[in-house]
């Protein structure tokens, strides 16, 4: 399976990277494809509302930034997995435009899966991330949902966490 793991967190080495890095180990071991794109690092814009994508531009974004480097990796991607630190209650606003702007894809052909990675050094602190993810995400691009895996305070970078979201990428069917 290709799958698309679009990393928000402007950390290479933080919680959300390792919990990203112990999927992607799992997820290749079973033979999967795994691409990561680390937005934090890419020069990704906002939507402009142009709707140019919906009439002139057949399903492209009339922005050329760094998002027309995942727009193939989307079109290609069976599962997204949506990988964010929360420091205010959602997504960092760099995974928020790279969301945003798939709507310039409409829904991507291939996509049937997706699951949410979001680490946090607080609990309790998830529910707008995950009703985004649930009642927009999932719901608008009829998605299975894969699973949420979360991790907060001393969980971060934990071994156990690590290895259960290893074995979520093993299992991946």
């Amino acid at each position: 399976m290709e799958i698309l793991v679009l990393n928000g967190s402007p950390r290479p080495h933080g919680n959300t990277s390792a919990m990203v890095e112990a999927f992607t180990d799992g997820a290749q071991q079973s033979g999967h494809k795994v691409s990561v794109v680390n937005v934090c690092q890419k020069k990704i814009a906002g939507c402009l509302a142009c709707e140019y994508c919906h009439t002139k531009g057949n399903g492209v974004c009339i922005q050329k930034d760094d998002m027309q480097e995942v727009y193939p990796l989307l079109e290609k991607a069976e599962m997204i997995v949506l990988a964010s630190p929360v420091y205010y209650f959602s997504f960092t606003g760099q995974l928020q435009c790279a969301i945003n702007r798939i709507y310039a894809l409409d829904k991507p052909k291939n996509l049937k899966k997706a699951a949410l990675f979001l680490s946090s050094e607080s609990n309790h602190v998830y529910c707008g991330a995950i009703y985004e993810y649930q009642n927009a995400f999932l719901n608008y691009l009829k998605l299975e949902d894969m699973g949420i895996f979360s991790a907060y305070g001393k969980e971060n970078k934990a071994e156990e966490k690590l290895n259960d979201l290893r074995e979520f990428g093993k299992k991946l069917k």
